[in-house]
């Protein structure tokens, strides 16, 4: 049977920043739904790109040798496989994440 997601209501189930929870698969990729809130730390992955939609709240990611990005509810990015990066927000932010399935969440 065919299922519908509500985002918005699965925002609620994360209290534990930097824990992204798979939201649904499509084919060999994944979405996921994090809270991002702090820094996290610099990590890049060999193998594959990686979005980032902001849904609620603002986000910066930090890159090397590089200017930072910063985004806000409505806004996405994609950091290349191989770019290091470094993810923060000031204030609890929701994210959802279009992966490959088999990215490591936690980077290298």
């Amino acid at each position: 049977m065919i299922s519908v997601t509500d985002i918005k209501e699965k925002t609620g189930t994360i209290s534990s920043p930097w824990s992204p929870m798979d939201v649904v698969q499509v084919n060999d990729q994944v979405l996921r739904l994090a809270l991002f809130h702090g820094s996290y730390h610099w990590h890049k992955h060999a193998e594959e790109d990686e979005l980032f939609y902001v849904l609620t709240g603002s986000i910066r990611i930090k890159l090397r040798n590089q200017p930072d990005l910063e985004l806000k509810a409505g806004q996405l990015t994609v950091i290349p496989k191989g770019i290091e990066h470094c993810p923060e927000a000031d204030a609890p932010s929701h994210v959802l994440l279009f992966e490959p399935l088999e990215l490591k969440s936690k980077g290298d």
